[in-house]
């Protein structure tokens, strides 16, 4: 029997809903309302035809009302508005823009498919002309009208969600200053903050004017430009604001109609896409879903959710029963040169919903990282943390982000666990993949975690880290730990771990870290098998770390009513000191003088600190005022080459990126030879005495020059040699007086006398007190930090000998030297001291 069936609102749901319809049903009546003029539109595509990525409007138009009826035999009313439903005798009233009529129209189904509207808060001003929003066509051919035509130098995007930064990296493209305003603290609601730092620097980078925390107050306009009050205080001035702060269900004609609303404010609908009334179908942004992974009531607007939807509701209008089974909200954008990509739950939403979780970074190369062209992915997992099931994914990348998110995206479908993530047989050629993809690496590394073969601790714990208690350890090379390491670090570089194992206490809890997580795993794995027993690694490394605590907003790099000239609102001076769409702000054009390049490297391919030792390496074999040329795949390297040749004191020219390979120009400004900066400032000093108190003052003043970047020196002469002596050193054989001066003399650190008030030892103990009290490092971890930080340790040869100590008495690291040694380091240095 056929029915008669009507749809409200076009695009991905109703559209979607009609031509399944009649794929299904030959013979039913079908009619398409929409109030616009365009019932099926690339939605998603909009900012790019802003940008001009999207050359031709009709490329926009995924289905004509002309096309439908002829493919579809389907009744297309398009500038047709649903004004009230009347569920009592199935009809609804409507409004035809065209005729400027009203008319009555019945129905056996009905299904809604309203969409939803963008928010614009009741501010003073904002119904401002040079205010826009971007939903539809018209709002896209409104905005670019406004661009060709106005020509305007700066835009103020309110809101940094999907569609606020695609149209700022598309409004940037056209040569526009933009500043982002976001009233949270990271954009991309979706993605928690220590994923969005990275996209937070990318936009940086970029010269995009980053407002974090900061909510809009007010509107001004005037003939010229429009104001956008913060609640911080400063005003910004721009001639257009693109309003990008969400949108909201359409629902007032479900209201009309006596429709349940759900707690969200969506309509409310069951399995099948009903309504609280059976003939009345819903989908699309308009509805209230259920978030695939809490079960909870959730508004997830999103196309591709919105296509199904419609398809399910006319299987059921049909007969079939099908039902929906919630939206886990799997969604992608390209901002700039990154993509992000989300599927499931955030931290967010998972401690709302009480859900006890376990979570896992790791960053990993796009492909075989020898192949040309490899660049890194950070993968965020979370999981249940009994069960391992997958909960939710979050990957910011180059390039291979859609793939692995679409891998993550149906294992959590499909109820998989990280531990099924490891048994994944991905394809893998080298100019795709790895052997290990990084969804293996994801489940690799939190399934280590969840079978606690490895602890973890995460970026936002490090704070509470007491370092006088606890070690931080940093594994990593020492010429990273000079880019930035945390506060409080010692560095024993993995390699070297085994070999220096006796400088770990086993009774204190170590947390370890490196780059990006994978030699920190390995410290662990050591340090656990030898016996340690509170040892945990830092998820996604130094570099996660980093991204999250440094500086997340850029805040007043374009002119603004609180900082400009009295002259006024200089939009020309604003594009003079922008980037003007060149790309990151190191990315500045060599002057002829500067354009001959005297070597290239090719580092593409090399993680951290692979790029920096390349250039490190290949710096010693230039000369004053040569020019080095790197490429490199890391996205780290732009960063780290800059804060490379702020301490080496080389001068970076630019940085430029194509083609996912960063490439640096260094120009050499440290002579070779001859250089006095090289010179003259290194330390050295004797330390005579083994006094407590002196000793304690030596370590302290040879840490904090080593911590200026000096070299320094410690030449241990007669007395002070007690200081290096092992506590329970190996019986050597020694003559009669040898072995007098040995039980005289104290045996290590401990065992140091006060030069004043040392009653009887009851004086050192109470310094040690009074130091542990007021969290000062006691004397044997100055001597650890003083190895970590490289100063060198060198014992007297002939004092050794007029005392009868032997070097095996000795800890390790010590160097036996003689007077030339101390002379050869005093004539390097700026200072010697003699304690």
């Amino acid at each position: 029997m056929s029915i008669k069936v009507i749809i409200v609102g076009g695009v991905a749901g109703g559209a979607s809903a009609a031509a399944r319809l009649r794929r299904l049903d030959e013979n039913s009546e079908i009619i398409l309302i929409e109030k616009g003029e365009h019932i099926s539109f690339a939605n998603c595509g909009l900012p790019y035809y802003i940008g001009e990525v999207i050359k031709e409007k009709e490329k926009l138009l995924v289905q004509t009302p002309e096309k439908m009826k002829e493919r579809f035999n389907i009744d297309v009313r398009v500038c047709s508005e649903v004004k009230s439903i009347n569920t009592e005798n199935k009809s609804v009233e409507i409004f035809d823009k065209l005729q400027n009529k009203t008319y009555i129209e019945s129905y056996d189904k009905l299904i809604l498919s309203p969409g939803a509207e963008p928010v614009r808060p009741g501010l003073p001003g904002i119904e401002a002309k040079r205010i826009f929003t971007l939903r539809n066509i018209p709002d896209t051919y409104r905005i670019k009208d406004f661009v060709e035509k106005a020509s305007p130098k700066r835009a103020v995007i309110v809101g940094a969600g999907f569609i606020g930064l695609e149209v700022a990296e598309n409004l940037h493209l056209q040569g526009i200053n933009v500043t982002v305003v976001e009233l949270a603290d990271h954009v991309i609601g979706p993605l928690d903050f220590e994923m969005a730092a990275i996209v937070h620097q990318h936009l940086k980078a970029k010269g995009v004017e980053l407002y974090l925390k900061e909510a809009v107050q007010a509107f001004e306009e005037d003939d010229t430009s429009i104001r956008v009050k913060l609640s911080g205080g400063r005003t910004l001035r721009a001639d257009m604001v693109i309003l990008g702060i969400g949108v909201r269900p359409e629902t007032g004609l479900a209201v009309g109609a006596g429709l349940k609303i759900g707690q969200t404010g969506g309509i409310c609908v069951n399995e099948y896409l009903q309504t609280s009334n059976p003939d009345i179908y819903a989908v699309g942004d308009a509805i209230e879903v259920q978030d695939f992974v809490s079960r909870n009531p959730a508004l997830i607007p999103l196309a591709g959710p919105a296509n199904k939807q419609g398809r399910i509701a006319a299987n059921n209008i049909c007969g079939l029963k099908e039902k929906y089974s919630g939206t886990q909200g799997t969604s992608i954008v390209k901002i700039f040169d990154l993509t992000v990509a989300v599927s499931g739950d955030n931290e967010r939403v998972l401690k709302r919903s009480g859900t006890a979780y376990e979570k896992s970074i790791t960053h990993t190369a796009s492909h075989a990282s020898y192949y040309p062209g490899a660049i890194p992915m950070s993968v965020k997992v979370l999981f249940s943390n009994d069960s391992g099931k997958l909960l939710g994914a979050q990957i910011v990348g180059y390039d291979g982000v859609d793939k692995r998110m679409d891998v993550l995206a149906t294992a959590m479908r499909a109820g998989m666990t990280v531990s099924d993530l490891e048994t994944l047989e991905l394809a893998y050629a080298p100019p795709y993949s790895s052997a290990k993809d990084p969804v293996n690496i994801a489940g690799y590394t939190s399934n280590n975690i969840l079978k606690k073969d490895s602890y973890v601790f995460h970026w936002d714990e490090v704070a509470g880290i007491d370092t006088g208690r606890d070690i931080l350890l940093d594994v990593r090379e020492e010429e990273e730990a000079l880019l930035g390491t945390i506060e409080g670090a010692i560095n024993i570089p993995l390699d070297r771990l085994r070999s220096r194992i006796h400088e770990l206490p086993k009774d204190r809890t170590i947390y370890i870290f490196c780059q990006v997580g994978l030699r920190g795993y390995l410290a662990v794995r050591i340090l656990l098998q030898l016996g340690f027993k509170n040892v945990k690694n830092l998820s996604g490394g130094y570099k996660t770390y980093h991204m999250a605590s440094i500086k997340q907003s850029n805040e007043d790099i374009f002119s603004n009513d609180n900082n400009a000239a009295a002259a006024g609102y200089s939009a020309e001076n604003e594009v003079a000191a922008s980037t003007g769409g060149t790309g990151t702000p190191l990315q500045t054009a060599c002057r002829p003088e500067e354009a001959k390049v005297r070597l290239q490297l090719d580092a593409c391919g090399l993680q951290c600190p692979g790029p920096i030792m390349t250039v490190y390496n290949a710096m010693k074999d230039l000369d004053y005022d040569e020019i080095l040329e790197v490429r490199a795949t890391d996205p780290a390297f732009q960063e780290d080459i800059g804060t490379w040749c702020k301490t080496t004191g080389n001068r970076l020219l630019g940085v430029n990126y194509d083609k996912n390979v960063f490439t640096a120009r260094i120009k050499k400004e440290i002579k070779k030879e001859n250089n006095p900066a090289e010179k003259k400032n290194n330390k050295s000093m004797i330390v005579f005495s083994n006094d407590l108190d002196k000793a304690i003052a030596s370590f302290i003043i040879a840490n904090g020059a080593a911590a200026m970047g000096r070299k320094v020196t410690m030449f241990f002469t007669f007395w002070g040699l007690n200081i290096l002596r092992r506590p329970g050193g190996p019986g050597v054989k020694k003559d009669f007086i040898s072995r007098m001066f040995g039980v005289m003399m104290p045996k290590g650190s401990k065992k140091l006398s006060l030069s004043k008030m040392n009653m009887a030892g009851m004086g050192p103990k109470m310094i040690r007190y009074l130091m542990n009290k007021k969290d000062v490092f006691s004397l044997e971890v100055l001597i650890d930090q003083a190895k970590q930080n490289g100063i060198e340790f060198v014992a007297c040869n002939m004092s050794m000998d007029i005392m009868g100590i032997k070097k095996e008495e000795l800890i390790d690291g010590v160097t036996i030297g003689g007077v030339a040694s101390f002379l050869g380091s005093a004539e390097e240095s700026d200072m010697s001291l003699f304690i």
